[in-house]
């Protein structure tokens, strides 16, 4: 049986739609990434600044890091034993996506890396039909 994934990422969610010879089935991959990391503590225009009340930037940024770390796995542990691999979506999720692939030794099963808008989860689940139909 032949399994060809189709995947539309970003830094919120993936939608994968596994197409079969028996059929088609959409999963959805829920990140825990916030969007953007705010500060905390005081501001120098409210009040007074001391610095061990701010969280330092790289510290963020490790947490960040490691909530994409986390998701970018369950999105590869969805995908499973696919062919192809088609990648599709709005930002940079999809390109970070490949490099995890490729570090994986799967990146010769990615077949087509494509930017597009926000879309549907039926028009997503159509673009993928379409794409392996042809």
């Amino acid at each position: 049986m032949r399994t060809k994934v189709g995947l539309w990422i970003d830094h919120r969610k993936a939608v994968v739609v596994t197409v079969t010879d028996k059929g088609d089935e959409t999963r959805l991959v829920i990140s825990t990434v916030e969007k953007q990391h705010r500060r905390s503590g005081d501001s120098p225009m409210k009040g007074r600044y001391e610095r061990q009340h701010v969280v330092a930037d790289d510290s963020q940024q490790r947490t960040f890091s490691g909530h994409l770390d986390a998701y970018y796995d369950a999105v590869v542990a969805s995908i499973g034993g696919a062919e192809s691999i088609l990648i599709f979506g709005p930002g940079e999720a999809k390109g970070e996506l490949k490099k995890r692939l490729r570090r994986k030794h799967l990146s010769g099963r990615v077949a087509v890396l494509e930017t597009v808008d926000k879309m549907t989860d039926r028009q997503i689940a159509a673009k993928v039909r379409q794409h392996f139909a042809e």
